[in-house]
């Protein structure tokens, strides 16, 4: 029972991580209709700007904040300088342009903080792991029905939901909300509305960007160190997230990031000698195109119905 409980545990914490990256491509999906690809790489660069905050002395909260402030305006820039131009043309275009951007920051974080992992045993190193948000010390736990719980396993849980909750408030009884889903909808009917694509579609990348700065700098406390390919596997693992719980239900990206998270640790621990814990992507991703084969939009999404 103790081990089901911690395995369980930490196949919610991890969870958390893959619901949060789900989340932002949640929302530019459901702002603007299309997919982020760069998702992940924006999160990282996030990452590494809060782990340089540290490096000057700035406490962790006001770097963490200022982190998702650079993550909105790397989203909100993209979206205006990028994405909104090539979609005009081809929605195609945009998967390109994401995957540009993909690879452009990936390029940037090695040429400002270099190639290694951070922090490096290099002398002048401040810092000798990468700053939690939550306690994550080694007695930083609490003892469950004899099951020992990081507390920043909970932290990272409880975060998770107050943000679903959150966006749930915004989509739905609020004017930002309302005019994100009338623009993914059909945005030449919202501009005869009066609502302000231009505006909402930057807010929308924005806001997204900014949330994927949180899962990578959350994630990056919990293994203690930052690299380039950090968010790669969190990414794919986001993304199937939302495949799963269906992209334009934040609820469902959640749920769907919780349940991948869980069935990975289930599956690496009482299947291991059969699957092996480099198969449990494969195991993820199978239990995802067994739903998908039942219910294409996802457990949560919409299916979309048109006239002929």
């Amino acid at each position: 029972m103790e081990l089901f409980l911690q395995r369980l545990v930490d196949g919610l914490s991890e969870g958390s991580i893959y619901a949060l990256i789900a989340l932002g491509l949640v929302i530019i999906f459901r702002g603007t209709g299309h997919l982020n690809f760069a998702q992940g790489e924006m999160a990282l660069f996030c990452a590494y700007c809060v782990y340089q905050f540290g490096e000057w002395g700035i406490p962790m909260i006001p770097a963490l904040l200022m982190g998702m402030v650079i993550g909105f305006f790397i989203g909100a820039l993209t979206e205006v300088a990028l994405v909104r131009p090539v979609s005009k043309r081809s929605p195609f275009a945009v998967f390109i342009v994401t995957i540009g951007v993909f690879q452009f920051l990936n390029w940037l974080d090695s040429a400002i903080w270099g190639g290694q992992q951070l922090p490096s045993s290099a002398i002048g190193s401040k810092q000798r792991t990468y700053p939690s948000l939550f306690p994550n010390d080694p007695d930083d736990f609490v003892t469950v029905f004899g099951a020992a719980i990081k507390i920043s396993s909970l932290c990272i849980f409880c975060m998770v939901l107050v943000i679903t909750a959150l966006l749930f408030v915004v989509f739905n009884y609020t004017k930002l909300g309302l005019a994100m889903r009338a623009v993914a909808s059909n945005a030449d009917s919202a501009k005869l509305v009066g609502i302000k694509v231009s505006q909402v579609l930057m807010v929308s990348w924005g806001i997204a960007a900014a949330i994927g700065a949180l899962g990578g700098v959350a994630f990056a406390g919990i293994i203690t160190t930052v690299n380039t390919g950090l968010m790669f596997t969190v990414f794919l693992y986001g993304s199937a997230a939302a495949t799963l719980g269906g992209f334009d239900s934040p609820g469902g990206a959640v749920i769907g990031g919780l349940t991948i998270g869980v069935v990975q640790n289930m599956v690496a621990g009482y299947a291991d000698e059969w699957v092996g814990t480099s198969m449990k992507v494969a195991v993820s991703f199978l239990v995802i195109l067994v739903v998908l084969l039942v219910r294409p939009s996802g457990l949560f999404g919409t299916a979309k119905v048109e006239r002929v």
